[in-house]
């Protein structure tokens, strides 16, 4: 079937109404994403602009469902461009590695070489003895930039495939010692923008 041969009313109505829902979707959906992070991460101020446009780009794709109501593929935009743009929100969060996260390492292994590797790329670690339910081990924290995960997960495992770690990530971090590589310019923005709370 030829799209030229198809009246413009339908091809309005079937294609191109459907199409501008899923992309505003994706976008209020992946705006709508940011903006949950920000706020849990404290970026107060950036966090209202963020909902300011997903707002106005949600009520586009409303309105265009609301006049198109007796069209079953709109339901179904409707539906994907929530899913995709869950999808990319989360995945431009990822790439932009915004915030810190602590990491804790639980290893039965004497972890001098490993935290000596940490000291090296002057990350901030601290270690001690502690007891674990099948006997002694180590304890081993660092509060990173989350661009540096893969990197400290990678010496972690290299140094113990084995060992037990977890990552949590950080409302807010006051002083440390941290590696001197050079944050992305959007990562280092965003930082500025960010609200630290009062230390009591």
């Amino acid at each position: 079937m030829d799209l030229l041969s198809i009246p413009f009313s339908d091809l309005f109505t079937w294609v191109i109404v459907p199409l501008f829902i899923v992309l505003a979707r994706i976008v209020d959906v992946s705006i709508g994403t940011l903006r949950i992070i920000f706020v849990s991460r404290g970026y107060r101020f950036l966090a209202p602009v963020l909902g300011f446009f997903e707002v106005i780009i949600w009520l586009l794709a409303i309105g265009e469902i609301m006049k198109n109501l007796n069209n079953p593929v709109c339901y179904i935009a409707y539906g994907l461009g929530f899913a995709l743009g869950n999808y990319l929100g989360i995945l431009l969060e990822d790439r932009l590695s915004i915030g810190q996260v602590i990491v804790r390492v639980i290893t039965k292994r004497d972890a001098g070489q490993l935290v000596e590797s940490f000291k090296q790329k002057n990350y901030g670690v601290t270690s001690i003895n502690a007891e674990g339910s099948t006997g002694e081990v180590k304890l081993i924290f660092l509060i990173i930039n989350r661009s540096n995960l893969t990197d400290v997960v990678d010496q972690i495992k290299h140094f113990n495939p084995t060992a037990f770690y977890s990552i949590e990530d950080v409302r807010s971090v006051q002083e440390g010692v941290f590696p001197l590589n050079k944050p992305g310019f959007l990562s280092s923005k965003l930082n500025a923008m960010k609200v630290r709370r009062k230390q009591k």
